[in-house]
C-alpha cells in the first residue's frame, strides 16, 4: 500500500536523498514546476485555488534510480475504472507466468499487493489454484502490478513484499519501464504520488541487494513498454531464463536508462507535447469544432496544466470511473463527466489521454466515428487516428 505520510524532503531546498540507497548524488532530469497533485480531482463546486507543489524526477548517480525529487503531497487517488487493455494484459501476464513454471503445481498461495489504478490478479490466480493468504503468512507467490511506485520508501517497500514471499516461493513485479518512457518522450508519467521509475537493470540490481535473484522477464506493449520481472531468493531451485533476463537489461541499457543526459531529453519532450495540445485545441476551437476529452487519468493532469488548457479550450473530460463524476481536473477546473456526455454531445473529436484505450472506446462508443467524430491521443504527442477498419 502506498505511505498515507507525506514525504518529508517536499522541498526544492533540501537536496534530494535516494529512496533506494541513501545516496544524495544525482541529478534532476525532469522539472516541471508547480503542479498540483495528480490524484486530488476536487469537486466542481470547489473554486480552488488547488494547492501546486515541485513536481521534478532526480536520477540517482549511485543506483540509477529514476524518482521523485520531493514530494509533500498526501495520496488521495479515486480508484480508476479498469481498462480493458490492462485486464487483457493481466490475462496473457498470468498465462506466460503459468507457462514459464512460476505457479506451484497443485495449487498454493498467494498474496497481492495492489494498485490504486484498479486491476487485481486474483481471480485469475485463483483459476491457477492459487489461494489468497488472509492470515499474513508468506505465499508461495506474491504479486505486485504498478503497486511498488507508490512507496515513498522503496527500501521498506520491497522489503514487505520480500517478506511477504516465503522461502522458496516466486516474487512477480510488473512496472511501467523506464526505457519505455524516455523512448517515447512520455514525460507526463512522472507524478505526485509514484515515487519510482524503474529500468530492468536498476531493479535487478535492487532486487540482488535483498537476496533475490532476477529469473525471469517478460515483456509486454501495454503503455508503451511494461515489464515483469519474476525473482527467486539467490539460490533457490526453480525454473530459470537467463537469457529473456539479460536480453532485456542490455535493451534498456542501450537506451540509456542510467544517463542523466538522455533521460533529461524529457524536458524537451514535454515543452513540445504541451505545445502541440494547445495549439491543436486552439485550432479545433477558432474553426468552430467541437471537442470533448476522455479518461481523467492522473497522466493528464500534469499535461493539461503544462499546457494550460483549461475549458475554454477543452470544455469537459469524460471517464469512466464514477467516483471522478461531478469532479474537476486540478489546476485547470475543466469538468469531469460520465461516458454518456460523448453520445449526447456528438462531438467532431474525442481527444483520448491514454493510448491503451482506443479500440477499447471505438468498441464502447462507435457512434462517434458513426456520426463523422474522430479520434485524437494524446499520451503524450498528439496524433489523429486514422478512421477504424471495418
Amino acid at each position: 500500500m502506498a505511505s498515507p505520510h507525506p514525504d518529508p524532503r517536499g522541498s526544492r531546498d533540501t537536496a534530494p536523498t535516494c529512496r533506494w540507497c541513501r545516496s544524495t548524488q544525482g541529478d534532476v532530469v525532469l522539472d516541471l514546476g508547480d503542479q498540483p497533485p495528480a490524484d486530488l480531482f476536487p469537486a466542481g463546486d470547489d473554486p480552488g485555488p488547488d494547492p501546486v507543489h515541485p513536481l521534478r524526477m532526480w536520477l540517482c548517480a549511485s543506483c540509477g534510480l529514476a524518482q521523485l525529487a520531493e514530494d509533500p503531497t498526501t495520496p488521495d487517488e479515486p480508484r480508476g475504472a479498469e481498462p480493458q487493455a490492462l485486464v487483457d494484459q493481466a490475462r496473457d501476464a498470468v498465462a506466460r507466468v503459468e507457462a514459464a513454471g512460476l505457479v506451484p503445481a497443485g495449487g498454493g498461495t498467494v498474496t497481492e499487493f495492489g494498485s490504486p489504478h484498479g486491476g487485481s490478479w486474483l481471480d485469475l490466480l485463483a483459476g491457477a489454484g492459487l489461494a489468497e493468504v488472509t492470515d499474513g503468512r508468506p505465499a508461495d507467490v506474491v504479486v505486485d502490478c504498478f503497486g511498488l511506485m507508490h512507496e515513498a520508501d522503496q527500501r521498506e517497500g520491497l522489503a514487505a513484499r520480500a517478506a511477504a514471499t516465503a522461502p522458496d516461493g516466486v516474487l512477480v513485479l510488473q512496472f511501467h519501464t523506464l526505457a519505455a518512457i524516455v523512448a517515447d518522450g512520455g514525460w507526463n508519467a512522472l507524478r505526485h504520488g509514484h515515487f519510482a521509475y524503474y529500468s530492468t537493470p536498476v531493479l535487478t540490481a535492487m532486487l540482488a541487494e535483498i537476496g533475490f535473484e532476477v529469473t525471469h522477464a517478460l515483456l509486454f506493449d501495454l503503455y508503451g513498454g511494461t515489464v515483469l520481472l519474476a525473482a527467486r531468493r539467490t539460490g533457490v531451485p526453480g525454473p530459470r531464463d537467463e537469457v529473456s533476463v539479460q536480453t532485456q537489461i542490455e535493451r534498456e541499457e542501450g537506451v540509456g536508462v542510467r544517463d542523466a543526459g538522455v533521460v533529461a531529453a524529457l524536458g524537451a519532450a514535454a515543452d513540445a507535447s504541451a505545445g502541440t495540445l494547445r495549439e491543436h485545441l486552439a485550432e479545433r476551437r477558432d474553426a468552430g469544432r467541437s471537442v470533448i476529452g476522455y479518461a481523467a487519468a492522473s497522466r493528464a493532469v500534469p499535461l493539461l496544466n503544462r499546457a494550460s488548457v483549461g475549458p475554454d479550450l477543452l470544455p469537459a473530460i469524460a471517464d469512466g470511473s464514477p467516483g471522478k463524476w461531478g469532479r474537476r481536473v486540478p489546476g485547470v477546473a475543466v469538468p469531469i463527466v460520465g461516458p454518456e456526455e460523448v453520445t449526447r454531445r456528438a462531438p467532431d473529436e474525442v481527444v483520448l489521454f491514454v493510448t491503451d484505450l482506443l479500440e477499447e472506446m471505438r468498441t464502447r462508443l462507435p457512434e462517434v466515428e458513426a456520426a463523422g467524430g474522430r479520434w485524437v491521443v494524446v499520451d503524450p504527442t498528439v496524433r489523429v487516428a486514422p478512421p477504424r477498419r471495418t
